[in-house]
């Protein structure tokens, strides 16, 4: 196997600027103070035997094998423990040690299978490694006395084994719960002899509260955890460095392969977004890259009534653009559109709304962000100058006071989650905003200083009330407010705040929450020190989303958090690449780097490059095709990545104006939702098959390598320049290096982005220029982007999403841990272990008014549709309020949400449904119609 990308130095130490200098087997090291005796000698190329000890975790001493002599000193400490200091004379290599070190071994091996040859950790094994190193050739204990041996295996978890046999009870797997995860799901049992890993309260892996991060895998120097394919396909033979494709944190991976073929995911200790953590579905559900289920030929067929036939890349191309100039000379330019992929890296996505803007000859090209985090962008560019969060996720380890509204990060963004936790657990204060209670309101060793419990729809109510107690209560941040924020602005703003409407007393009545809660959250936030904000889907999602982001940053201004590291307004984003398809100038009004497409001098320079005049006027949203589509007036679609048929809102809606289009083509690696009602099917690529870049929630541009070669025979920015061609307008790119050159000449915040900069130093986050040469970590540090600070008047406006008699409760909806998006990929994992359908949460309170059991099938019914579900009884959402998550398509979530949105980006309001739950004995009929679901029904039935 080639030399690890994932490198050991030994166990870090906390350090400082201060160096001190020492000698390790004669040689001169100087080292910051604080800085471990093993880490130095490591430093110095020396390196120490050990086995508790690794860089991701800190010392502990337990294994006695990276013992030192230190002159003038008695005994041989540990050096993964012992800090250096001046003056020190180390030796790493003694008789003395050797005889140790052979002796702790020697009880090591005795009580150890000798199984060496065929074990699967053979060659990647730390145990066999340091018995090596310290020479150990003979064992003199047998194994006739008591041992550990006989211990059964553990095959309880989908990914990994735990064989008890070969524990050696180092603590790595229990410490890696405990500091990287934070889970605290593992211990150590019993005393002496007798100690040993247990997962829970002596449960099976599965059944315990283990989170399948893997940083017990990864921590562990023997094969007592091991990853079932690594037992299957044996060790992996190379490795490529690349991105997960996950979620908007952007973890580091490396590929582990045999050739073609990924053997294990492997999370990068010097990913800057994960520091070599991970979460379950990067770091073991990437199954789906090679699903049978995976499309590879490209397909066509006249209608959606008649059953695909496949063909060849030039004739389903070919076809496509046919398609498309025939729509466009019979209905005008405009009838004809796309949507481009939050998926897909940012060359493949720029190029996408290239074909749009200068192939197709209008602005009509949109992204999933539509329906996300489009608020945030207007939002956060309304204050603030530029559409993006402030902060990188390292930033969240100097605050003091973390508010989390809207957001469910231990599920949505575990790894990002895991950080914020040991910050709490270092002693930073959390504030929880969000109508149900979330793990992070209580979880192990980590507890919510205040839960505000509001209503859904009344985030800025509550808002309001939160900036009105600190301007009322002389906590505003005058120096910061003078410097930073326009004076009429705040001077409109501070009027308005004033009013007796915004009061926590007022506010109280309409948001469920205590006037006394919402002061005290106010009162901490204000004064707490270094205060952040993270938010994800439950502040945008929402008739007032851009609203309620403008709301937060206008506290954020008041308070001054901002411009420094440890505060900031953090979207936390959903998708991979959500925040690069924003970038890339998805948005049909904006250009690449969020510039508007009136603006002469902008388009003028993308005409210069592009070679063709551009169109100053905005396209159409996502919604608007919809609409334009039942009008008649729209009937070309190219979708790329995404699945809007089972994602966006009122599906119905969605799905009849899918119906109504003449050539909807779908490029994607599975038959998902929306390519039932396409006529041309292209083949997609998996982030295992792309070259390019992805850029994730705190604006952190990450290369994208590709592992192996694309299964259709091509990737998706050659497909999408093919399109082009055939559409008559040329694109000629070699490799996606080049499109990276181009999107750098034309977007200032991407000037200096080059892909040896980023194969350099790894990553940088935007802007990345001639100011910012290595990118820009946190924002607005010496003024804003748009200049003064704007703070906005943000009323309270009730959304027209209403309950009554008919519909009494509110439905909001999330994510779970196990299951991402709208689980095309996650189904086809071995996830599916932990949730094989959506449910429906209730308050046992309402529950029991409408004789309601846990486990019962219920019909959940809004105004505009119905769909069945199983109702589990749960205290995590209060009475009025039911939730459920949208993974599994026959489901049916946006079945029953409303066309309401938005009121400046059309963001659906996905978070506010009024809906009735009643008992049922029978699916829905939009169920029974569905084909995935009636395929279903039989596995669902029996497992009842």
């Amino acid at each position: 196997m080639t030399a690890s990308l994932n490198h050991d130095y030994g166990t870090p130490a906390r350090t400082s600027e201060r160096t001190v200098t020492l000698e390790i087997d004669g040689l001169t090291v100087s080292v910051p103070e604080g800085t471990s005796v093993m880490r130095a000698a490591a430093l110095a190329g020396i390196k120490i035997p050990k086995l508790c000890a690794t860089d991701t975790l800190e010392p502990f001493g337990s294994c006695r094998l990276c013992l030192v002599e230190i002159e003038g000193r008695r005994g041989t400490p540990a050096s993964c423990t012992t800090p250096a200091e001046a003056g020190m004379k180390v030796s790493t290599q003694t008789d003395r040690l050797a005889r140790l070190r052979r002796g702790v071994m020697e009880l090591y091996i005795s009580d150890h299978p000798l199984d060496c040859l065929t074990c699967a950790a053979n060659g990647d094994c730390e145990l066999q490694d340091m018995a090596g190193a310290v020479g150990l050739r003979e064992v003199r204990f047998g194994y006739d006395g008591a041992s550990h041996l006989g211990q059964a295996k553990d095959e309880s978890n989908p990914y990994f084994t735990f064989d008890p046999s070969k524990c050696i009870v180092c603590s790595r797997c229990v410490r890696a719960c405990e500091e990287q995860q934070g889970t605290f799901a593992l211990t150590i049992d019993g005393r002496g002899f007798a100690s040993h890993i247990a997962a829970g309260m002596s449960e099976d892996f599965l059944g315990s509260e283990c989170v399948s991060c893997g940083a017990c895998v990864a921590a562990c120097p023997t094969a007592t955890l091991t990853e079932k394919s690594v037992i299957a396909l044996g060790q992996p033979q190379r490795e490529v460095l690349t991105t997960c494709a996950y979620c908007g944190v952007g973890c580091s991976f490396v590929a582990e392969l045999q050739g073609d073929r990924v053997v294990r995911m492997t999370p990068y200790k010097d990913g800057k977004a994960n520091h070599g953590h991970s979460c379950v579905k990067g770091r073991f559900a990437w199954g789906y890259a090679t699903h049978r289920d995976r499309i590879t030929t490209p397909m066509i067929r006249a209608s959606i009534d008649e059953p695909w036939r496949e063909v060849t890349w030039e004739e389903a191309i070919a076809h496509a653009a046919s398609e498309f100039k025939r729509i466009q000379a019979k209905y005008g330019r405009g009838a004809i559109g796309g949507i481009t992929s939050s998926r897909c890296t940012n060359e493949e996505t720029y190029l996408v709304q290239k074909l749009i803007r200068a192939g197709f000859g209008n602005n009509n090209t949109d992204t999933c962000a539509r329906v996300c985090h489009s608020p945030t962008g207007y939002g956060l560019k309304t204050a603030f100058g530029t559409s993006a969060g402030t902060q990188d996720f390292d930033s969240v380890m100097q605050a003091d006071v973390i508010m989390v509204i809207g957001a469910n990060p231990t599920d949505a963004h575990p790894v990002f989650a895991s950080q914020m936790k040991r910050r709490l657990r270092q002693g930073a204060r959390l504030i929880v905003v969000d109508p149900r209670r979330i793990d992070l309101v209580r979880t192990p060793h980590v507890e919510a200083a205040h839960h505000l419990q509001l209503r859904p729809g009344t985030n800025v109510a509550l808002i309001n009330a939160l900036a009105h107690v600190v301007v009322t209560e002389g906590l505003v941040n005058e120096a910061f407010v003078a410097e930073r924020c326009d004076p009429v602005d705040f001077g409109i703003w501070r009027e308005f705040i004033l009013r007796p409407e915004n009061a926590p007393e007022a506010v109280a009545a309409i948001t469920g929450v205590p006037a006394a809660e919402i002061r005290a959250a106010a009162r901490l936030y204000a004064t707490g020190g270094n205060a952040a904000i993270y938010y994800g889907l439950g502040v945008t999602e929402h008739s007032q989303g851009s609203t309620m982001v403008m709301g937060m940053a206008n506290l954020a201004m008041i308070t001054g958090n901002l411009g420094r590291p440890g505060v900031g307004i953090n979207p936390l984003r959903g998708q991979n690449n959500v925040q690069g398809s924003c970038d890339m100038g998805s948005f049909p009004h904006e250009f690449p780097g969020y510039r508007h497409v009136s603006d002469d001098a902008v388009r003028r320079a993308f005409e210069a490059e592009w070679g063709v005049p551009l169109d100053p006027e905005p396209g159409l949203r996502i919604p608007n095709m919809f609409d334009a589509a039942l009008d008649g007036s729209f009937k070309g679609l190219y979708v790329q990545g995404e699945d809007i048929a089972q994602s966006d809102p009122n599906t119905q809606h969605v799905t009849a104006a899918l119906r109504a289009m003449e050539c909807v083509v779908v490029q994607d690696l599975f038959l998902n939702e929306t390519a039932s009602f396409a006529h041309v099917f292209l083949p997609g690529a998996s982030f295992l098959e792309k070259d390019g870049t992805f850029t994730n929630a705190e604006r952190r541009i990450n290369r994208v390598r590709q592992a192996m070669k694309p299964l259709s025979g091509m990737a998706d920015w050659e497909v999408t320049m093919a399109l082009s061609n055939a559409m008559g307008y040329p694109m000629h790119y070699s490799h996606p290096s080049e499109i990276m050159d181009e999107i750098a000449r034309l977007t200032p915040t991407f000037a200096g982005v080059s892909y040896e900069l980023l194969d350099r130093v790894g990553s940088v986050q935007w802007p990345c220029n001639e100011a910012a040469p290595e990118g820009t970590p946190v924002m607005h540090m010496g003024g804003f982007v748009r200049g003064k600070g704007r703070l906005m008047v943000t009323a309270y406006v009730p959304t027209e999403e209403r309950t009554g008699p008919r519909f009494p409760l509110l439905l909001t909806t999330g994510r779970i841990l196990t299951q991402y998006n709208v689980g095309a990929q996650t189904r086809r994992t071995a996830n599916v272990t932990w949730h094989d359908e959506d449910v429906l949460e209730i308050h046992p309170h309402d529950a029991e008014q409408r004789g309601i059991r846990d486990g019962d099938l219920v019909a959940l019914s809004s105004r505009i549709g119905e769909t069945s579900l199983r109702a589990r009884i749960s205290e995590r959402v209060q009475p009025g309020v039911v939730y459920t998550t949208f993974h599994h398509p026959e489901s049916g979530a946006n079945v029953v949400t409303t066309e309401f949105s938005d009121w400046a980006t059309n963001c659906p309001e996905y978070k506010v449904t009024a809906v009735e739950v009643r008992p049922t004995n029978r699916w829905s009929d939009w169920q029974m119609d569905h084909e995935d679901f009636r395929a279903r029904t039989t596995h669902i039935e029996a497992a009842e």
